[in-house]
């Protein structure tokens, strides 16, 4: 098992993919994938942080959130959930947003699923979003949304060691 973060951004199928071992049981790194309080500890990348606004984690429910930075700024997103199955993976369409959840269509829109392995020693996390052309992905990576996720990621390491969730 490998507990460095491997990102793969393929311009060839347009996709976005993570994968990542964390030394904590699947129920806890569920939960800090699936619920507001845990997701805006880890979700921004410092000096940024996640905000969210409304959280229904439920199949046509969504997460809206801001992503709020050090001088005050507010760029926000939300993610519709289109399908669930507990403790192993969850499916949902992404993009970014006004404060009200109206999609903004000048930024690519993503579909993806984050899905949940146990293994002896660790929990495997793997996510991967499709985006509709390869210039979609190519917008989001010019975005630094590889360092934002590194950033993201050592934060969620972190935040599990801390043993606050449980």
């Amino acid at each position: 098992m490998s507990r460095q973060t491997e990102i793969i951004a393929n311009q060839s199928d347009s996709t976005f993919s993570v994968i990542r071992d964390f030394d904590a049981p699947m129920a806890i790194v569920w939960r800090a994938y699936t619920e507001a309080v845990y997701l805006d500890q880890w979700w921004g990348p410092q000096p940024w942080r996640a905000e969210t606004k409304e959280m229904d984690f439920r199949v046509g429910g969504h997460w809206l959130y801001a992503m709020c930075g050090p001088e005050g700024e507010r760029h926000w997103g939300r993610m519709d959930y289109t399908d669930i199955s507990l403790h192993q993976f969850f499916a949902m369409k992404d993009c970014f947003c006004d404060e009200h959840g109206v999609a903004n269509p000048a930024l690519p829109e993503s579909h993806g699923r984050i899905s949940f392995h146990q293994h002896e020693s660790c929990t495997r996390v793997e996510w991967k979003t499709t985006y509709a052309s390869a210039e979609g992905l190519q917008t989001v990576v010019a975005m630094g949304m590889e360092q934002g996720v590194r950033i993201c990621v050592d934060q969620l390491v972190a935040l599990l060691a801390s043993g606050t969730i449980v």
